[in-house]
């Protein structure tokens, strides 16, 4: 799936439909959508999310933030924390997990896309290797990667949407999507996220 693929961790079903609503209406795929930390826990380990939309109060508990040690801890993952939540004692709490973006319930379908923008490109700046070049790359793969599905690999690392990605290159989104599934396809990965951290092994 080219898209970048979205998990939404939220309990209040109403906001989690909305959240799907607003990013059904750009090139974002929502991949799975957790009730409670048992839920988010289970989709984590079997799913490659690029983004998470991470709920701090999930029936009543703070179990967000105790989720977002996990990701820190085991997948490396970038996540934003969405709460109604002001309180200074629960900023304390949270801002450790170092979420890459915190927006504060009720919030505005512009607040959630500049959010999510910013926080993959913030994540993507932090997680590309220093070398990352076409050359290097494809001495370590069996199948070397084309001019164009590295130009791909490159805006990922910018953060940008499908959509963004064939403005830039004037291009459909059908193509970028085929030279998406091409390096997906020569990097034996799944997603955006599992691109990157493949290429970190690689290029270490």
């Amino acid at each position: 799936m080219a898209n970048i693929q979205v998990l939404i961790v939220e309990d209040e079903p109403l906001i989690a439909e909305d959240i799907c609503e607003y990013l059904s209406n750009v090139d974002y795929t929502v991949l799975d959508i957790a009730y409670n930390k048992a839920q988010a826990l289970k989709a984590l380990e079997q799913q490659s999310p690029d983004m998470i939309i991470l709920d701090i109060n999930l029936g009543g508990n703070l179990d967000g933030i105790e989720i977002a040690h996990l990701i820190n801890q085991k997948y490396q993952l970038p996540f934003i924390f969405l709460t109604s939540y002001s309180h200074k004692s629960i900023l304390d709490q949270a801002k450790v997990t170092r979420p890459l973006g915190y927006i504060l319930k009720p919030f505005t379908e512009k607040d959630l896309f500049s959010s999510i923008e910013i926080a993959l490109y913030n994540f993507s700046q932090h997680a590309q290797p220093h070398n990352l070049n076409l050359e290097r790359i494809n001495q370590v793969l069996l199948s070397p990667l084309t001019e164009k599905e590295f130009q791909a690999l490159q805006d990922i690392y910018l953060g940008l949407t499908n959509k963004q990605m064939a403005e830039k290159h004037f291009v459909t989104v059908n193509t970028i999507k085929t030279h998406l599934q091409n390096l997906y396809d020569k990097l034996s990965v799944g997603s955006r996220s599992e691109a990157m951290a493949k290429l970190r092994e690689l290029t270490n």
